[in-house]
């Protein structure tokens, strides 16, 4: 079975045609500015080719994408009857969700009732989903939560110290994300490490310019570090991170701004970008760094500080660890700031294989044998991950 699968924003959509049999993509692309003057980009066979197209919305964007699917020249497809399902990324499952669902209507309400958990993410999965359904009626729709892998958080990991009210009246908790990614790489680790899922500690670090850490016990998370949206936890590429919450009033105050306004600087300008002033992309920090620039190495000490600090934390509260990952796109090709987090591990036993961290995007061991924990370099596949959750579902 084929199955398409959709990353829906509110000007975007990507997409995979996966074979639920081989897990091979057959094709895959991206529909940018949906709304404005949009362009189609499809790679199929190792060519990548762009058209500048007009996509009003994202009906015309996945009717786009299944003609292109069904091009004589350049498509995978000869009838739309091979697709037989469509599984989809949703940002927030809030407390509803601890599971991949097929999509009813019900699901659809209880799914918006989430929608004030992640305003920006929430509303432009679903239009994906609406307009596949329009276009491709009669086949089963699957939504993959972000949220769902960390709902086995237990309650003292997920409550904030706060009056309960409010999280008994507006469900003010820690949720997670990069739930999809954690999972699947969490279970090529046990593979690799020659673990057993059931009886394991593990530590996933999805480091990319969106980062997050996660404490994984016999295979289920108990912990992570983004909160009740992805703004807590790690410094990432553009959004801060954890700090004091009083700063947020003190600089509305000395600068005369909205809260509202505050927010996107904590989401859009800071982190790397806002430490060094230069780049949220943090190749471009460490030949910077290298060249002598101090607020290069400031933010990329700083980034390497807190996912030492928090995988430190997860140590403790896992009571040890067997394994680690590092994924997503620094770790899986920064060889700087992967070396700079391992040998930051030293005071608990592990090493730094500098040979084998010589590797850009491979699964390979990283630390020495005789660490007391394996770290690995594990690349996510979260399209795959979503694949595999609809093939479940559908083929039940």
């Amino acid at each position: 079975m084929k199955i398409l699968v959709v990353n829906c924003g509110s000007s975007s959509l990507k997409f995979q045609l996966i074979d639920s049999e081989t897990e091979e993509v057959a094709a895959s692309g991206l529909c940018e500015r949906i709304g404005l003057d949009g362009a189609l980009i499809y790679k199929v066979n190792g060519d990548k080719i762009k058209q500048e197209i007009d996509l009003p919305d994202h009906e015309v964007a996945i009717k786009k994408v299944l003609d292109t699917l069904l091009d004589k020249e350049i498509g995978v497809l000869t009838s739309l009857d091979e697709i037989g399902a469509i599984g989809h990324r949703m940002v927030h499952g809030g407390e509803k969700f601890s599971s991949s669902v097929i999509i009813n209507e019900e699901i659809i309400k209880q799914i918006e009732t989430c929608n004030d958990l992640a305003p920006l993410h929430n509303p432009a999965n679903l239009l994906g989903v609406r307009a596949c359904q329009e276009v491709m009626p009669g086949v089963p729709n699957v939504v993959v939560f972000d949220t769902a892998f960390h709902q086995t958080m237990p309650s003292k990991a997920y409550l904030y110290a706060l009056p309960k009210e409010y999280y008994e009246k507006y469900g003010v908790r820690r949720y997670g994300f990069h739930g999809t990614s954690h999972s699947f790489v969490s279970k090529r680790l046990a593979e690799l490490a020659g673990l057993d899922i059931n009886n394991s500690r593990m530590i996933i670090c999805h480091i990319g310019s969106g980062a997050s850490i996660s404490a994984i016990k016999d295979g289920k998370s108990v912990d992570t570090s983004m909160g009740m949206t992805p703004l807590e936890g790690l410094m990432m590429g553009t959004r801060s991170g954890d700090m004091d919450p009083a700063i947020i009033e003190f600089i509305c105050q000395k600068e005369n701004i909205t809260v509202q306004e505050m927010t996107t600087i904590l989401n859009k300008k800071s982190g790397a970008l806002g430490l060094s002033g230069l780049s949220n992309d943090y190749r471009d920090l460490v030949e910077a760094a290298q060249g002598g620039n101090q607020d290069a190495i400031n933010a990329l000490d700083v980034m390497v500080y807190r996912v030492i600090k928090y995988i430190g934390a997860y140590y403790m509260a896992l009571g040890g660890v067997d394994a680690i990952a590092l994924t997503a796109g620094v770790g899986e090709n920064n060889l700087e700031l992967r070396a700079k987090i391992v040998e930051g591990l030293a005071a608990i036993g592990i090493k730094l294989d500098v040979e084998a961290n010589a590797v850009r995007g491979d699964e390979r061991k990283i630390s020495t044998d005789d660490s007391a924990a394996q770290v690995w370099v594990v690349p996510t596949n979260e399209e795959l991950a979503i694949a595999r959750e609809t093939a479940r579902l559908v083929c039940k």
